[in-house]
């Protein structure tokens, strides 16, 4: 596999794994360095120091012995044999203590010591031992001259012996101290080197950062902001480390699905620009034809109303002049000419009245509708009777057109009070609730009812359910209240989950700053 396809992951772990070897090698190296320095501080420390003064004690007992038998020759009393005694209990304890710091490759101070037991056991034996005697039998006097008659030479070589003792442990301590200065100087070394090898590790892992991902990485946002100022055009490409290239690879792969993407968009935006256009044309068109047809209901149920009223009341004339003079046919000509004429002219203020909603307007204002209700229920008094019970919540305040929103409840509470059940008080009642960013009203009545099936048909214009000589009106009365709600914003629907009467709510645009009101009270009438 070629260097060049190595991933900065595969990169960074060999530069990390060398790194790790040469760092391992150098630690095992130190570690071995610094057993063998401390081996060596330990000779200098807890062997040869000990050993050296183990000597100067050994050297210093050896002078208490030869003290000790010249005031014994020279008194020849017991007691100044006592320097004698101890020096040579102590000879044994420092010759032991040097001889358990002895290792197996320190044969030459184990030769020395050797040697210094040697003369001292000489020494002994040609002079102490030999004083005492004679002291013991012949006196001081014999031991003085034995002591004068004998040579310092046996005495000098024991001391001679002890200073080569002192020259061979000097020698391995001076060894040693050499020794752990190398290997002093070999730490800092490996020291050093370890601390080159982190610093060359470091330069090469920011250099690889540097050619394989930081200058990739800015290439690459570079040709990304291209393509995002509009080059969509622009291959996008990276020669950085192989997860940047594919990163690149798939970055243009986004690219060239966007740019596609946008073709197909800029396509279907111009299609959607035509449409547009073609229906804002239609709009305009739909408008004026609307403003045209609102006009011509306008016009047309405003210049019929003076022929009308005029036909109407000639024929009242006729039926007032006339009746009984001519025969029951003639009435009944006359009779069905002035009702024609009367459904005629209230066809016309009713289509008047639907036409001019939304037309002639004198602005939205806040509505207090319990004051509304107040007015309705007046309006309606006569129609409702003694028997009917209207009932309300506190109704909130509104943003809309008082006369429009009377003109509402007159239509639907009417309604309520025409389609009574025979025999059954008419009770009517308005609630409203806050749902959302709207109030939603309900009126409901225990009259008829709708039937499900007409739930939509209510609310077109001149639809009517039921026969002219059942119920009186001309249809129009629904449709009003539809035009009147979605003036202001709301819609309205027939509730079909009654099992009496009928229950139609609507709703109104919340108005801004006033809080929803719990009901407090109820107003009946």
């Amino acid at each position: 596999m070629s260097l060049r396809t190595w991933t900065l992951r595969r990169r960074v772990a060999a530069l990390c794994a060398t790194v790790g070897v040469l760092l391992t090698m150098l630690g095992v190296f130190a570690a071995f360095t610094a057993a063998e320095s401390n081996e060596h501080l330990d000779t200098i420390l807890y062997k040869t120091g000990p050993m050296r003064a183990a000597g100067e004690s050994l050297n210093t007992a050896m002078v208490d012995q030869e003290t000790g038998i010249r005031g014994f020759a020279i008194s020849g009393r017991e007691a100044n044999l006592q320097p004698y005694r101890s020096g040579r209990a102590a000879e044994d304890r420092y010759l032991r203590e040097i001889e358990d710091l002895l290792g197996a490759g320190d044969r030459d101070i184990r030769a020395a010591l050797a040697d210094v037991r040697v003369r001292a056991d000489r020494w002994r034996a040609a002079v102490a031992e030999p004083v005492q005697a004679a002291v013991r039998t012949r006196g001081p006097e014999a031991g003085r001259s034995l002591i004068e008659a004998a040579s310092t030479t046996e005495f000098n070589g024991v001391r001679a012996a002890i200073n080569h003792l002192q020259d061979e442990i000097m020698v391995i301590r001076t060894r040693s101290a050499r020794v752990a200065e190398s290997t002093a100087g070999t730490l800092v070394a490996i020291e050093i080197a370890a601390a080159a090898i982190v610093v060359l590790a470091g330069a090469a892992l920011m250099l690889l950062l540097d050619r394989m991902v930081s200058r990739p990485v800015l290439e690459l946002a570079e040709q990304v902001r291209e393509v995002a100022g509009g080059a969509y055009d622009r291959r996008i490409a990276s020669e950085g480390s192989p997860e940047l290239a594919r990163l690149a690879e798939d970055v243009d792969g986004m690219r060239k699905q966007i740019a596609a993407e946008l073709s197909e968009v800029r396509a279907a935006r111009a299609q959607v620009e035509w449409v547009n256009d073609q229906l804002k044309t239609q709009a305009e068109e739909l408008v004026r034809s609307n403003r045209d047809l609102e006009q011509f209901a306008y016009v047309a149920s405003h210049d019929l109303q003076e022929p009308l009223r005029k036909v109407a009341s000639f024929c009242q004339l006729l039926q007032r002049r006339y009746a009984g003079q001519m025969d029951e046919r003639a009435d009944q000509y006359i009779a069905f000419a002035v009702d024609g004429a009367q459904r005629m002219q209230r066809l016309i203020n009713d289509l008047l009245a639907f036409s001019r909603i939304g037309r002639l307007t004198s602005g939205f204002t806040d509505v207090d509708l319990d004051r509304v209700l107040s007015e309705v229920k007046s309006q309606l008094e006569p129609r409702a009777g003694d028997d009917a019970e209207i009932v309300w919540s506190d109704l909130p305040t509104v943003e809309g057109e008082e006369p429009l929103l009377t003109t509402l409840f007159v239509n639907l509470i009417g309604n309520s009070l025409k389609f009574r059940r025979p025999g059954v008080p008419p009770r009517i009642r308005i609630s409203a609730g806050q749902v959302g960013e709207e109030w939603q009203i309900n009126v409901r009545d225990n009259g008829i009812g709708i039937e499900s099936e007409f739930a939509d048909k209510v609310f077109v214009i001149f639809q009517r359910l039921h026969a002219r000589d059942a119920y009186e009106g001309t249809g129009i009365g629904l449709a009003i209240v539809k035009k009147i709600v979605e003036y202001h914003g709301g819609r309205i629907w027939l509730d079909l989950d009654v099992d009496e009467g009928t229950s139609i709510y609507f709703t109104l645009p919340l108005l801004a700053g006033i809080p929803a009101k719990e009901p407090l009270k109820e107003v009946t009438t």
